[in-house]
């Protein structure tokens, strides 16, 4: 299986040109470069695919903290209740459901945001202003790739956290589970409940991401390739004395770091109101509970000690999602980022 998605990507590649690409849709004016959906997709299977054991104990955390109250002590736990291969539940539908939402994800977010400049620019030219676009146009790119991704997620993402809390999930596969939500909830209900708990969390996941990404990697291109008289001296050393290669996977993984922590501390709340909105063992009651009252019962669990206590709900299993969404992010921009120059692409923010 394996080495027929690897046939395939690499056949894909291969007709993947510029030129095919601006040609297939020249006529719609926008340039729809099937490489960005390949190396998104790629990058997203193999990062969320091996932090999954992470992932397994972080769900744990968030929809049962009083039993699993830390990293370390909860990963020791479910080992010694369930054994070892208990860390590795909802792999399959973790690795369909982000590999078709990291081609969708990279891609629409590749795709919009030279629309979206190209709009923001003519907009200034109407209301006369001066200057850049700012990181608006990333934003708004980042947004509409955020919420088309989230349809892709809704039920891979029900279904793995299902197979992680739900003991009547135990041992069944990806299609099996989500026959069984279909079963429980019906079709249109398993491919779009919880769609706003999934949007509050992949929206700003998204935007922390993939905005912040692009801009710590050209503010540190700009240094070396437009350097100011205080940083001159140091962007010449560096370019006498390291490889172009190097540098570009420097600044890959400098930029992938800081994208990780933005984006954790962004989606934190969703991710949690995520995981109460799709955690099984309350009956159908769980399922159709909408954000608002979702976010209540959160808010609820502390409120008696203030607010401010209150809304560390939000913030159930951050530690773990700190390791979680931190190798998640660096590993997956950086693989991102090779892809993409594998394919001929260049490397983000250096164009």
């Amino acid at each position: 299986m394996a080495r027929g998605l690897l046939r395939l990507l690499l056949a894909i590649a291969t007709v993947a040109s510029p030129a095919s690409a601006a040609s297939a849709s020249g006529a719609a004016g926008v340039v729809i470069d099937p490489r960005f959906f390949i190396a998104g997709g790629t990058c997203a299977a193999i990062s969320h695919g091996i932090t999954t054991p992470i992932d397994v104990v972080k769900t744990r955390m968030q929809s049962n903290p009083e039993k699993y109250k830390s990293l370390l002590p909860a990963t020791a736990l479910i080992i010694k209740e369930e054994g070892a291969q208990a860390l590795t539940k909802g792999l399959v539908p973790t690795l369909v459901g982000y590999g078709i939402e990291g081609a969708l994800k990279f891609g629409i977010y590749e795709v919009s945001k030279p629309m979206a400049v190209l709009a923001f620019q003519k907009l200034n030219n109407k209301l006369n202003r001066s200057g850049g676009t700012g990181p608006l146009p990333f934003l708004l790119a980042s947004i509409m790739a955020g919420a088309v991704a989230s349809l892709v997620l809704v039920p891979m993402e029900s279904t793995r956290i299902r197979m992680v809390t739900d003991a009547s999930f135990e041992g069944i596969g990806l299609l099996r589970g989500l026959g069984k939500l279909v079963e429980e909830a019906g079709l249109v209900q398993t491919l779009t409940v919880g769609l706003g708990a999934m949007l509050a969390k992949q929206v700003p996941y998204t935007f922390g991401k993939q905005v912040s990404f692009d801009v710590v990697a050209k503010f540190l291109y700009g240094i070396l390739n437009n350097p100011s008289q205080s940083t001159a001296n140091l962007a010449e050393t560096i370019s006498k004395s390291v490889s172009p290669e190097f540098i570009k996977w420097t600044v890959s993984v400098l930029s992938a770091m800081f994208a990780s922590v933005m984006a954790c501390l962004m989606s934190q709340p969703g991710d949690v109101i995520l995981t109460e909105t799709y955690k099984g063992g309350e009956g159908d009651d769980t399922k159709k509970r909408g954000l608002a009252e979702v976010s209540s019962s959160i808010f609820a669990r502390n409120s008696e000690d203030g607010v401010a206590l209150a809304l560390t709900g939000f913030f159930t299993g951050l530690q773990a999602r700190f390791v979680h969404v931190g190798m998640i992010i660096t590993s997956q921009l950086v693989i991102y980022d090779l892809v993409k120059q594998l394919l001929g692409l260049p490397a983000t923010g250096s164009h």
